[in-house]
């Protein structure tokens, strides 16, 4: 009689130390069903909205502002003016020029009216020499004059040339006094007055700021150096403003640059999204959070990723004395190291029969709230654990 007691008090021993550490006695499980839905993978980045073409307009000469035709929102075509300096100077200059070129023509026609003379008269000094009539040195006289007044008549052209190009130059100078607009578009910003004198040496000053068409606008987003790699031309994505909360502005990748940006040691690159904005709600500067899609999958069989991180608690200590221990030591292989496993290798909890059972998987994309199941004995509407509690908690 006490034998059979003794057995089976070693039996119950027995049997509570070999129950699985997941023993669910009082617990109460909190599930969810595995389902088959699209996942769409997305990278988060923030940037500035911009005019897909934004010039600066300033003076290529310096001098005194003295009209300007247009201020901030200003609608202008291309070749419009939108200010003009003073060229009273300009026009003195290009004056003096045009005297200066005068000169040179008269000099040219006196330069040549002494060529011909000097040409006759060592023609008739050439004829009296070779009748004997003429000596030599008068003879090289002669030529030296000729040669001489040939000369003249060059260096002549040669300031007539000079004279004419300083006067396409005065030109240039007086037709560049109006800043015209580049491009169609609007003035953004404009940051010139009346009568304020512009100094145009080696940084000009920037007078006008223009959007050439806001109706097609960019995103200049930051791309995380650790996402860089899921993200590509081409893929599109939404992005919303602070100004419209609640509304989503589609977009799509244009390019993707290689140069780094780093702040503060933090690596980005700069993506180029494309943006339709015919309705003129966005304004240049906005500060937009993007959401690019990188990835789509149809019809993924997926879990909450809170499904993935559970994991049931242990029923009693694992650590101080245990006087069991003393009669039944742990196997040799329960405290064995682990081998390696892929990244995506995980442990998923289902409840079957109102037990859990551990179900080993591989995991695929994730959108942050739900994970593709790629392989592993799971299929829709299991029951997956996503956390447990005490009874009566």
């Amino acid at each position: 009689m006490y034998f059979l007691i003794a057995v089976l008090a070693l039996g119950g021993l027995a049997y509570w130390y070999w129950a699985p550490a997941s023993a669910t006695t009082g617990l109460t499980y909190d599930t969810t069903p595995a389902v088959i839905t699209p996942l769409t993978v997305t990278v988060t980045a923030t940037g500035t909205v911009q005019p897909t073409t934004q010039v600066d307009v300033s003076s290529e000469i310096s001098g005194v502002v003295r009209t300007v035709n247009v201020d901030n929102n200003s609608l202008v075509r291309k070749g419009d003016v939108l200010a003009a300096l003073d060229v009273k100077r300009l026009g003195a200059q290009l004056a003096r020029a045009k005297a200066t070129l005068a000169a040179n023509e008269a000099k040219l026609a006196d330069a040549k009216a002494t060529l011909e003379q000097r040409r006759l008269a060592y023609e008739r000094q050439a004829a009296l020499s070779k009748k004997g009539f003429a000596a030599t040195q008068v003879l090289d006289d002669a030529v030296a004059a000729r040669d001489s007044a040939v000369a003249a008549v060059a260096s002549a052209e040669a300031d007539i040339e000079v004279a004419k190009a300083d006067i396409a130059l005065q030109e240039i100078d007086i037709a560049k006094s109006s800043i015209v607009s580049p491009v169609d578009g609007i003035v953004l910003k404009r940051a010139v007055q009346p009568g304020q004198t512009v100094a145009s040496s080696l940084q000009a000053p920037v007078l006008f700021t223009l959007a050439e068409d806001l109706t097609r606008m960019q995103v200049e987003a930051n791309i995380d150096e650790a996402d860089i790699g899921a993200v590509k031309a081409g893929q599109d994505a939404q992005f919303t403003v602070d100004a419209y909360p609640g509304k989503a502005f589609p977009a799509k990748i244009e390019t993707l640059e290689f140069s780094p940006l780093t702040t503060d040691g933090v690596v980005t690159y700069k993506a180029i999204l494309t943006v339709d904005n015919s309705e003129l709600l966005l304004r240049p500067g906005m500060t937009a959070t993007a959401q690019i899609t990188v990835r789509k999958v149809d019809n993924a069989l997926a879990v909450p990723n809170a499904a993935l991180r559970y994991q049931p608690p242990r029923p009693r200590a694992e650590t101080g004395f245990d006087l069991t221990q003393i009669f039944f030591p742990r196997p040799i292989g329960r405290g064995a190291p682990k081998r390696d496993t892929p990244a995506n290798a995980r442990t998923v909890w289902i409840l079957k029969d109102a037990r859990p059972q551990k179900v080993s998987v591989t995991t695929g994309v994730t959108d942050g709230k739900l994970t593709q199941i790629v392989t592993g004995d799971i299929k829709d509407g299991d029951q997956v654990i996503t956390s447990s509690r005490t009874a009566g908690q």
